[in-house]
């Protein structure tokens, strides 16, 4: 048991240790393309939101279990194409640097680069497109009133 415990906690001291000497190795400029992308797309994704009039995207999937498998099911559609390139660069990169590929290290990597600025953007881009949306068709509403 203490013995099984050890060899987890060696795994995630290297995988720590290795995921932060990713940024300054090779295919350093994926760390900056891959969060990047995700924050396009979810930019994209939570203005769509915003003009359908659908409420904060990560909130209602933790807490609207109805829709939950729907919009996480968006989500992964949006994310499928940069969350695999992420994980294939890492694994390019963890042949060319540890000649074996670490799964765990991998998908760990490949989900900060690519889910997390998603999931973590999307809601607030909707919350404050919905603010421009809402004044936005106030003037209009104001204008058509004159």
């Amino acid at each position: 048991m203490h013995a099984d415990m050890s060899m987890i906690t060696d795994m995630i001291a290297r995988g720590w240790e290795n995921f932060l000497a990713r940024p300054t190795g090779s295919l350093n400029l994926r760390f900056i393309l891959q969060p990047t992308i995700a924050t396009i797309i979810a930019v994209r994704a939570g203005m769509k939101d915003a003009r359908e009039g659908r409420p904060a995207y990560l909130w209602t999937a933790f807490t609207n279990s109805e829709h939950r498998w729907q919009l996480l099911h968006g989500g992964w559609k949006d994310l499928c194409t940069p969350f695999l390139v992420a994980a294939t660069l890492d694994a390019i990169y963890q042949l060319i640097i540890h000649k074996f590929i670490y799964p765990l290290e991998l998908l760990f990597t490949a989900t900060l680069l690519a889910l997390v600025p998603y999931f973590v953007l999307r809601g607030p881009v909707n919350r404050i497109a919905r603010r421009f949306i809402a004044g936005k068709t106030e003037t209009v509403d104001t204008d058509a009133g004159q």
